[in-house]
């Protein structure tokens, strides 16, 4: 995985420019492959690839309805193969496979831009694990950010959110692809989200969970790697940041909430531990095999007592579905729920988003 730059400069043919984005914000995509008989593009938040056409050069092209402002992710499919655009010097590494990004920009910045304000620190950190398995060395590892004017000395300790990643990401996954610290910055440059100190582990149990997408058809897999993700969080991650921060350790002052995989792992984690999370939140959460009726039994709104429970799903999203029956049965149980639909597929567009509308809510007084 880590060649890759060096394999795509390698491979990048000479003054070919492969996306064009016109002042109506469509884009034109451009890509060489002369020898292939079909080719398509694979954007985010369009649910199938766009067939592009081929030109007497070789060159395949397409363009684009209007895209709204974001950062998109893209790859070609060439007579069924996964490709990569060569020219683009940006792209985005996971445990899985690799794409390309480009951002459509908007009339003014956006909240997952690098603006003039004041920014926070990214502290990442590494530590045995005797929980995880499957790591080399036993080496895991989690980010941290501290708001602009951190002080370890202040009077009263920050509030912590602990942000969790989906599958096939790694602990960078939300600052490098959700560009959570620069959104972070710019909520807190407008003044509407509380100075917070957010945790962004890396959210495997079992890393044997990530090799191959049908573990999401094994429900005991699913259960292995949650609960071990569950113990290394509490009994290894927590602890350590509340000795290296200022961070309080009252449940009040502490929120999770997590995407895909991660939201799995919030919801069940945070509704199961309420004696430490009084903000609980998923988005697109990754709940199809969760027994909720059995492992959400003993689920009491009195004393789970939470300030939030928040969840959010893309309504093109396959997982609409089982959100919408997490939630129905969480109002069986009298739990006070926010469930928030907005359209989108399973994405990284509806995950930004979510996060800026989350993180004002959190921390806020009663």
């Amino acid at each position: 995985m880590l060649c890759a730059p060096l394999f795509l400069a390698a491979q990048a043919p000479v003054r070919f420019r492969s996306i064009d984005i016109h002042p109506d914000r469509s884009v034109t995509f451009s890509y060489m492959a002369a020898s292939a008989t079909k080719v398509s593009l694979a954007l985010d938040g369009v649910a199938k690839p766009i067939p592009m056409e081929k030109g007497a050069t070789g060159v395949w092209t397409v363009t684009t309805q209007p895209l709204a402002p974001e950062i998109y992710g893209y790859h070609f499919e060439a007579d069924g193969d996964r490709r990569f655009d060569p020219v683009n010097p940006r792209f985005t590494l996971n445990l899985v496979n690799v794409s390309n990004l480009f951002t459509v920009p908007g009339d003014t910045p956006q909240p997952w831009e690098d603006t003039n304000v004041p920014h926070g620190s990214l502290h990442r950190h590494f530590y045995t694990s005797s929980t995880v398995l499957g790591l080399p060395n036993n080496q895991s590892a989690y980010f941290v950010y501290t708001p602009p004017g951190y002080d370890d000395k202040a009077k009263s300790p920050y509030p912590v959110l602990y942000l969790l990643h989906g599958w096939s990401d790694f602990d960078a996954g939300w600052t490098e692809v959700g560009h959570a610290n620069l959104i972070l910055d710019n909520l807190l440059a407008a003044g509407k989200i509380k100075p917070m100190v957010v945790v962004m582990p890396l959210g495997y149990g079992d890393m044997s969970f990530v090799h191959n997408y049908s573990v999401w058809k094994d429900p005991a897999a699913i259960d292995h790697n949650t609960d071990l993700f569950t113990s290394a969080l509490l009994n290894e991650v927590l602890p350590r940041v509340e000795s290296e921060y200022h961070v309080s350790n009252d449940r009040n002052d502490r929120a999770i909430v997590g995407l895909s995989m991660g939201g799995l792992e919030s919801l069940e984690l945070g509704l199961t531990h309420t004696g430490q999370f009084a903000w609980v939140g998923g988005f697109s959460s990754a709940v199809h095999a969760l027994d909720y009726t059995q492992k959400l039994a003993s689920l009491d709104p009195k004393t789970a007592n939470l300030r939030l429970l928040w969840i959010a799903c893309g309504t093109e999203d396959s997982l609409i579905e089982p959100n919408r029956k997490l939630v129905a049965f969480l109002k069986t149980k009298d739990m006070p729920v926010t469930e928030i639909e907005t359209p989108g597929l399973h994405t990284w567009l509806v995950w930004r988003d979510n996060l800026i509308h989350f993180t004002p809510l959190l921390f806020q007084p009663k």
